[in-house]
């Protein structure tokens, strides 16, 4: 960053060495009297006050001087910092990822918790100025990053995810909603939404009615669902495929509806994994519609380089009005 004086917009100086070599050019032009003595009778060329044609001035040095006045302006001197307040979006979001056994599968490559990761980190770079916390779920929920700003941090967190961390099997989301919705209860901000990244669901009738209680305390919970309806082989914990009794290896398959329905209790959206960016677009939309509730960041405070070429336009002006003025040039 820089110190000191400086230019905000150095580039604007480029135009310096034109402008002078085109003033140069007209000075030279003007000092001949060109072809005016060919048009202008001799007793009135006088008047004209043409650089030097009977006046002994020359009005170029001092366009010249109002020109390069003008490009300094135009580039942004400064030497003064302002202090601005920072002002935070009242917007807080829990991420929820599923991690049963079932992520593991391939059938969105190279599975599918890696690419729910994806989808995290992606969720993660467009929370912007909002709070940001995680949540892991299988068979039960757990508290990975609590509310916080410190979107980095919530990033290496979720890198590290994986089913094999979870201590118990399964896909309960109600016991994911409740630890998220705990986070965002101490958030006093409007926009709190609850977005879950989910291949399946084992208790649905506990999650619609845990959706829709918190829709009703005015918190959103939207779903995206992870893998395809083709599905894929289940994996097991050991690192192989679940089998049914006859021996035969078992799919694990998406089931759209039905997580359809437990956003839709929610007061939320269904996406598939790969419509998320309109998720995030609408999440966008939710946050500036609270814009005017936005609140002072405490003890944070912007600074930026003012434009002091301001101060260079009362002498442009006076300039300007002294080169119109009849016998100054």
């Amino acid at each position: 960053m820089p110190h000191g004086f400086h230019f905000l917009h150095p580039l604007f100086l480029l135009a310096l060495a034109p402008l002078w070599a085109f003033t140069a050019w007209l000075a030279r032009r003007c000092a001949r009297d060109g072809v005016w003595p060919r048009l202008v009778d001799s007793a009135l060329l006088p008047l004209l006050r043409l650089g030097g044609a009977g006046s002994g001035r020359s009005p170029w040095p001092l366009i010249g001087a109002i020109w390069t006045l003008a490009v300094v302006a135009l580039a942004g001197p400064s030497w003064q910092r302002q202090l601005t307040a920072a002002y935070r979006l009242p917007a807080a979001w829990v991420i929820a990822l599923q991690l049963s056994p079932s992520m593991l599968a391939s059938d969105v490559p190279p599975s599918r918790v890696a690419r729910a990761r994806f989808a995290v980190d992606d969720l993660l770079s467009a929370a912007h100025d909002a709070r940001v916390g995680l949540v892991a779920f299988a068979g039960d929920a757990y508290t990975v990053a609590p509310l916080t700003s410190d979107v980095a941090t919530v990033r290496n967190l979720s890198r590290a995810l994986s089913p094999r961390l979870m201590p118990e099997h399964g896909a309960r989301l109600a016991p994911a909603l409740t630890a998220a919705a705990r986070l965002l209860k101490s958030w006093a901000g409007r926009d709190r939404q609850i977005i879950v990244l989910m291949d399946a669901v084992h208790d649905p009738a506990r999650a619609m009615q845990s959706a829709a209680q918190l829709h009703r305390e005015g918190i959103t919970v939207d779903v995206v669902g992870v893998g395809t309806t083709a599905g894929a082989p289940a994996p097991d914990a050991n690192g192989g495929f679940v089998r049914g009794l006859g021996g035969n290896v078992r799919m694990t398959r998406l089931h759209p509806g039905e997580l359809r329905r437990i956003a839709a209790a929610g007061g939320g959206e269904f996406v598939m994994l790969d419509q998320l960016a309109q998720l995030i677009t609408d999440l966008h939309a939710a946050g500036i519609s609270s814009l005017g509730s936005a609140r002072a960041a405490p003890r944070v405070r912007l600074s930026s380089w003012l434009n002091d070429g301001i101060w260079l336009l009362p002498l442009i002006v006076l300039l300007a009005g002294l080169s119109a003025r009849r016998g100054w040039v």
